[in-house]
């Protein structure tokens, strides 16, 4: 193992962000059209 990266890879961590939006997005839009119904 080195001991010293520069730049190191991170790619779970981009994974965990996209698997995040992922899951907000479609929650976001649901509680919007909640919020909706009852007011319309």
């Amino acid at each position: 193992m080195p001991v010293l990266e520069p730049d190191p890879p991170q790619p779970q961590k981009k994974l965990l962000i996209i698997f995040g939006l992922m899951m907000a997005v479609p929650a976001f839009v649901a509680v919007i059209a909640v919020i909706g119904a009852k007011f319309g």
